[in-house]
This record gives C-alpha cells, structure tokens and sequence, in this order.
C-alpha cells in the first residue's frame, strides 16, 4: 500500500475544511432565511441546530475519514465489509460529482459579475429590470456561461491536481485568509453607511413571536447546507488528517469559521438593503439574491458615492468566487481520490477524468438557462432539478445514514478511540454525542427530508 498523503499542518487542515463548509450558500442562502424567519431570533435557532445536527454528523465524517485513511466509498467498505454500508460513500462521491457540475455553472457567473463591476458596467443602473436584463442575457447566452463553468472547473483542476499538500492545503492557506479579509472589509463598509443600524438591529435583537415550528425546521435545513454535509468532503478531507489531530476541537472549529462567515454575510446584506431602503423578499433567494437584487442594493446604497459602489461590488464578486472555490476544490477532490484509489489511476489522470465529466454534464445545466430552456426534468430546468435532488434527496438521505451508521453500528469503543486519540484526548460528552447520533439527529433530518416534500 502507497503511503497517504496528509495535511502537512493543523491550520491547514481545519483551513482546508472551512473551505469546504464555506462555500456561496452561507452568503446567498443564510441572509434569506434569516430574513424571512425572524432575524435574530432565527441565527439562535440555527446555532443550536448547529451544536444539536452540525457538529454530530460533522464528527461522524471525520472519524471515518482519519480512521480509516481511504476515499469515502471504501471507508465505509473498511469499517463494514459485506455490508449495503458501502452505498452511504458511494452516494457521497455520486453527490459531490452531482453538486460540482452545476455548482461550477453559478461560480463561473461569478467570473462574469466580477468582470461587469471591474469595468463599472453597473454604473447607472437604477431600477431592478435593469439588472434582471444583464442576468437574462448572459444566463441565456449559448456560449459565454459554458466557457466560464469550464474556466472555473480548470481554475478547481489547478489546485486539486497538485495534490493534498502542494495543492489544497497551500491554496486554502491563501484563498481562507482572503475570505476573510474581503468579508471584514464589506461588512465595515455596510454598517458605516446612513441607515444601516436597521439592518443591525434585525440581526442583533431577536423576535421570538416568530418562531414556530417552520423556523426550527428552517433553521435545521441552512445548517444542514451550510456545512456540506452528507457529500463526501468532509470525510475525504479527514483521510489526509493526522493521527494527532483533535478531531473534536477540529470540528469546533470548523463551525466557528463557517458560521462566522454566514453572520458576516448577514451584516453586509442587510444592512446594506437597509440603507437603500430595499426590502428582501423571497424572490431574492438563490441566483437572483447575488446577480439581480445586490448589484441594484449596491447601487442604490452607495447612489452619492459611485465610487464606493464600484470597490464594493468588485470586493463583493471577488468574495463570490473565492468561497465558490473552496468549495469547488473539495468536491472535485472527493471523486479525484475515489478515482484514483478505487481505479488505480494516478492523481492527475484521475483528476482528469473528474474534470472532463464534470464539464460535460455542467454544459447542459449552463445551457438550462437558454438552448436547452425547454428541456424539463419533473416540470424542472436540467439546472432546477439536479439543485432539487442534491439538495432535497442526496444530501439529507447521505447525512441521515452516516448519523445512523456511527450511532447504532461502528463499533463504540473504535469510536471513543478515535475522538479521544486512544485516550490522549478527553470526551465527557461520549454518552450525549451517541445519544444524539442514534435519536435526535436522524429525525431531525428525517423531518428535514418530509417538509422538502411538502409533508410538514
């Protein structure tokens, strides 16, 4: 057996995970939520379901990864042979490949909105339909939006191709601390402006009449997402941990920073949408929130200061593309690592085998929006419902079943071993993390899976 390569430090690790977690659902996804379930009221309902969902199913990923060492398909060949455990990875590579070949559609239009505000093509533009126009035209074009998802499939090929420690750990070291810098400054820059305290104190003053079961279940799901759970990242990542590595304190982590960069995200919208007297609607959620309704917030925000708009959006789009990209990187790197153990293919071949078919079924998402609009899945564009299966059916069904398989079948004492580093590390909580694991995480996300189907 070859040896495996690993993360050649402990900040790159939990750098390479954040990045995998922070991806453009914690900034077109969380705000919406937040704002049509209660503001402050919301994030504290969603930080508990991160404690009682996340975290879980988070360090369920990670154990089975450090442990056993493998891509997420075998991990689960490894730790229960002869057995239908080996779908749950299987399902895991199957749903990276899936999300990252239309996810890469929406980063590649990144590129393009990053390029608009860089040349000032906002300037001007006063009214909504004005920026539904640009997103229509673009979107619709038969050959722009399918050179841009190609661009940003090789931009993802780049860093993964290189390896564990030469290619993601060291480009997580750079794009991580760039998130944040880029994020920090817009939020300064939002909350600095003539009415923005609104928006403040709708995310800082919580609304508890407005909390009911929705909310919870709401709440659940955005953790759930936010995350990445349930699609192999997480798991694959770990293989390359060290032996020492706290995977307790790790998963901590990781969910401080990804949920920090979702709060952020929260106080660069909506305070912003405070000040130019915007008032989010659910319309706004998805695609429209970050290519229609933010360019217009922007430029009503900063109307007597163009210059202001111009930095703002061109941070804001360059944002966009860098947390696109860590994400990109781990799903892409999910089917690298299963091809190239599962196939005996070297990394970049295997690499390339991931990148050329992520491209081919990306086209015909990028072109849903135009050429192939008429082409319906279940009354769905090709793009609509490979979102709705990833999102309503592959990652709570796979997030479901790894919280299954560690509660009830691995092995109690593999498990304490793995979370206490053979006993180095302590964990008090041993008894609750079963408990939560076998009870409460699998009906939540059971629920979770029934109000996707309209049952709740």
């Amino acid at each position: 057996m070859t040896n495996r390569e690993n993360f050649g430090s402990k900040l790159g690790a939990i750098l390479a995970a954040a990045g995998s977690a922070v991806g453009l659902g914690n900034i077109w996804r969380f705000p919406i939520e937040t704002g049509r379930n209660g503001g402050a009221a919301f994030i504290l309902v969603y930080i508990g379901c991160i404690l009682l969902l996340g975290m879980p199913i988070m360090l369920s990923e990670f154990l089975i990864g450090r442990h056993t060492q493998s891509n997420t398909a075998r991990a689960y060949q490894k730790l229960a042979p002869g057995t239908p455990w080996k779908w749950v990875g299987r399902l895991g590579v199957f749903t990276g490949f899936f999300i990252l070949s239309y996810y890469a559609v929406v980063a590649g239009w990144t590129i393009e909105y990053a390029g608009l505000a860089l040349f000032n093509q906002f300037d001007g533009m006063t009214e909504r339909q004005d920026f539904e126009q640009v997103f229509t035209n673009f979107s619709s074009e038969p050959f722009l939006p399918v050179i841009l998802l190609i661009v940003f499939i090789l931009l993802t090929h780049f860093v993964v191709v290189r390896g564990v420690a030469k290619g993601i750990e060291r480009w997580s070291k750079v794009l991580m601390p760039m998130l944040f810098i880029i994020i920090a400054v817009l939020v300064v820059c939002s909350v600095s402006m003539p009415k923005a305290g609104e928006g403040v104190r709708f995310l800082l003053y919580p609304d508890f009449s407005k909390v009911d079961g929705g909310v919870v279940l709401s709440a659940m799901g955005q953790a759930f997402y936010s995350l990445s759970l349930g699609m192999g990242c997480l798991c694959t990542y770990a293989s390359y941990f060290s032996k020492k590595t706290n995977l307790a304190k790790t998963t901590l982590q990781v969910c401080i920073i990804d949920t920090l960069i979702a709060l952020m995200a929260g106080f660069i919208i909506f305070p912003a949408a405070a000040a130019a007297d915007y008032g989010l609607t659910p319309d706004d959620i998805g695609p429209s929130l970050i290519f229609i309704t933010l360019p217009n917030v922007f430029q009503q925000a900063f109307s007597g200061m163009p210059w202001l708009a111009y930095i703002f959006s061109v941070m804001f789009y360059l944002l966009l593309i860098v947390a696109a990209l860590t994400s990109t990187i781990s799903m892409h790197e999910v089917v690298t690592s299963y091809m190239s153990e599962e196939f005996h293919l070297g990394r970049k071949k295997a690499a390339w085998v991931e990148t050329s078919m992520s491209i081919f079924l990306g086209i015909f998402c990028a072109l849903s929006f135009g050429a192939l609009g008429d082409v319906k899945i279940f009354g769905q564009t090709i793009f609509g419902a490979f979102d709705w299966m990833a999102s309503n059916i592959c990652l709570p069904v796979g997030g479901m079943f790894i919280a299954i398989f560690t509660g009830w079948y691995l092995d109690r004492q593999l498990f304490r071993d793995e979370i206490t580093n053979c006993g180095t590390v302590r964990a008090p909580y041993f008894k609750l993390l079963i408990f939560v694991l076998r009870y409460i995480t699998p009906l939540a996300i059971f629920a979770i899976i029934l109000s996707n189907f309209g049952m709740f």
